[in-house]
């Protein structure tokens, strides 16, 4: 029984040692619009360590993005609300994007439940938006989405910073 109970001990600490360990960590984020929807984004955080964005490393260019790593990114809105003029119903969608250059089409689609962009179907997209991404402040070696003031949303990742208003 003591031996038992020392190799599930000794599982137990194994694990959670690799759980926090993890690569590219689950983070969530959340925020409020101008016109008072909550936003909820939850997204795996890649980090760079060394790697070329574009080259070695997601998004590539002209290519579908889960943006983020592992799972699709999860965008959720409790009221409609309007991105880029167009309107997005309250729901839970997976946040996909394409990177051309400094051109990104913020792209949100019906199917939340993929793990990366390997199946991702143009058919369920629900809206597109064109931004013009602008070149961050510093550099971004993790991954990182924010919801700022009045619903500004923020992708930063290496010199890039793609921003989209969700009113």
């Amino acid at each position: 029984m003591k031996s038992f109970l020392m190799f599930a001990t000794v599982c137990m600490v194994s694990l959670t040692a690799c759980a926090q360990n993890t690569k590219s960590p689950v983070t969530e984020t959340s925020g409020t619009s101008a016109g008072g929807a909550t936003i909820y984004i939850r997204y795996n955080a890649p980090s760079v360590r060394g790697r070329t964005i574009g080259k070695d490393l997601e998004p590539m260019p002209g290519k579908v993005w889960r943006t983020g790593a592992d799972s699709a990114t999860a965008f959720e809105i409790n009221k409609d609300v309007k991105i880029g003029g167009k309107v997005l119903k309250a729901g839970r969608y997976a946040l996909f994007t394409i990177a051309d250059g400094d051109n990104w089409t913020i792209i949100f689609n019906n199917d939340v439940h993929k793990w990366g962009a390997f199946s991702y179907k143009e058919s369920e997209d629900v809206i597109r938006v064109n931004v013009t991404a602008t070149k961050a402040a510093s550099f971004a070696e993790k991954f990182k989405i924010t919801v700022g003031k009045a619903g500004k949303v923020d992708l930063l990742w290496g010199d890039s910073d793609v921003s989209f208003k969700v009113d």
